[in-house]
């Protein structure tokens, strides 16, 4: 299976995501970070936003960082003369791509756009810029305008394309027809870029469909941040291409996990327990049947190792904790349990689970093992007591 690469939006797409503001300092921090994570591209922002985008993009360019940094533009003149101010020699140029965006955003017809986007390219192209070229609402354009305009696009001297699913309008089977309807209809050696959001849970699925089609680049946000219901994860897509498709990529797994909390801190978007790859308590397991199986082999119940991404499995008591988990967890907190004790005690552990709605703490069940033992023995020492009360009584009574 190919090589992908990645092109990352977080500092543009996630930073769309509503509520959302990286100060200048993070922003340099999270590219300097995707840089290290190994990422092909940063989008780094929109220069013609405001004075103050610009400045930030020209400190990230200054930074030299090894990875390629591009801005976002509109196709308009003077958002490339606000790029070429900050350094940047890597500018992307958006067109709506379907004839709603065209017609009523623009207010232009198909004709109009394509002049449009010809001059933007060709005024960028002459100073200097490397220019690629975004189709907004690709998903829903006519795919007869799309290759038109990609071909002439190409033989203008642009090579790189990425194609927009910017409402989801896609599902994994329609991804992939689309994608490979295009390759196939266009210049072998342009490079097409898949860019996908998550209104239906779906991005992550129909970005690695695309790639299968033909598309080698994938448009990624750090776990996924992004407008509306966001956009693929980067680690989600990297992951799978590897161990699900077989694939390859430049990244580093080992880093995806201080990139996502870093990226999550800086959002004030907090990651869920449950976020794929980089979540909390992804490699947390309590059910006794999932625990049992993982100390026998670890491939029971994964298909790839946690250390991979420097996580590592942890194991949780709760209502649906077996007698091995318990024992298992107990024993690394340097308690042996005998047998009897150790089912009365995973009785206690699933009944203040339940009651506290949350897993119970390997402290507070050795506290649990501690009092059962102690009541075992006063109990013991209440039966020897009553047992030499009654062998008295019954030695007065002789």
């Amino acid at each position: 299976m190919k090589r992908i690469g990645f092109n990352d939006t977080t500092l543009r797409d996630g930073e769309q995501a509503p509520g959302v503001s990286f100060t200048p300092q993070e922003k340099r921090d999270i590219a300097q970070l995707l840089a290290g994570c190994g990422v092909d591209q940063i989008e780094a922002g929109m220069p013609a936003m405001s004075p103050e985008e610009e400045e930030t993009i020209r400190s990230i360019v200054e930074m030299d960082l090894p990875v390629v940094v591009a801005t976002w533009n509109r196709a308009v003149l003077t958002d490339i003369d606000a790029s070429l101010r900050t350094g940047a020699k890597w500018a992307h140029l958006t067109l709506p791509a379907s004839e709603l965006h065209i017609r009523d955003k623009l207010g232009l017809t198909k004709s109009g756009a394509f002049d449009m986007i010809r001059r933007a390219v060709d005024y960028a192209m002459k100073r200097g810029m490397t220019v690629s070229v975004g189709l907004e609402d690709a998903s829903r354009a006519d795919s007869s305008f799309l290759t038109h305009l990609i071909c002439t696009l190409y033989d203008d001297g642009v090579k790189r394309f990425r194609y927009a699913d910017t409402v989801s309008a896609l599902n994994p089977r329609t991804a992939e027809e689309r994608i490979r309807s295009l390759v196939e209809a266009c210049p072998l050696d342009i490079e097409l870029e898949f860019h996908g959001h998550n209104d239906f849970g779906l991005a992550t699925a129909n970005t690695l469909a695309a790639l299968t089609a033909g598309a080698s680049i994938a448009s990624t946000t750090v776990t996924g941040l992004g407008e509306r219901a966001g956009n693929a994860g980067m680690e989600e897509v990297s992951m799978a291409w590897r161990h699900l498709y077989g694939g390859f990529d430049n990244l580093r797994p080992d880093l995806f996990q201080p990139l996502a909390d870093y990226v999550s801190l800086a959002s004030g978007r907090h990651l869920p327990e449950a976020q794929p790859i980089v979540g909390p308590l992804v490699y947390a397991h309590e059910s006794g049947i999932h625990v049992d199986g993982l100390l026998k082999n670890r491939s029971v119940y994964q298909c790839f190792e946690p250390e991979e991404i420097n996580r590592e499995h942890s194991f949780m008591l709760g209502k649906h904790s077996g007698m091995h988990s318990l024992e298992h967890v107990l024993l690394q907190s340097g308690i042996d349990l005998n047998h009897n004790s150790g089912i009365e005690l995973l009785k206690q552990v699933r009944k203040e689970a339940e009651k506290r709605k949350r897993p119970i703490e390997p402290e507070e069940a050795a506290d649990m093992a501690r009092e059962i033992e102690v009541g075992k023995r006063k109990q013991l020492i209440e039966q020897e007591a009553a047992a030499d009360l009654a062998w008295e009584l019954e030695f007065e009574k002789s």
